[in-house]
């Protein structure tokens, strides 16, 4: 279900802002996104997990909120992450 180093490490390096950059929202969101998609592909499989849901569900409003955040301090950093992630708002 949790993400792989390599994974990250590839996220990290795909949306940073600048050399060294790990805590961006951009590079937030990007990684949140990655454990949502994998947590929703292992409830298609385990329909019953609860507790991985309840997990699902905290991740969906943390990457709410960020993105909340992006788009408050800057509309097209928002515009820009929202379309490379194929994310609907």
């Amino acid at each position: 279900m949790s993400i792989t180093a390599e994974r990250r490490t590839a996220l990290i390096r795909e949306f940073a802002t600048h050399p060294g950059d790990t805590g961006s929202p951009e590079v937030q969101v990007a990684i949140l996104s990655e454990r949502i998609r994998n947590l929703t592909e292992h409830l298609k499989a385990h329909a019953k997990d609860f507790h991985s849901r309840r997990g699902l569900l905290m991740l969906v409003g943390q990457r709410r909120r960020l993105l909340d955040y992006m788009k408050r301090k800057d509309a097209a950093r928002y515009e820009a992450l929202i379309r490379r992630l194929g994310l609907r708002r």
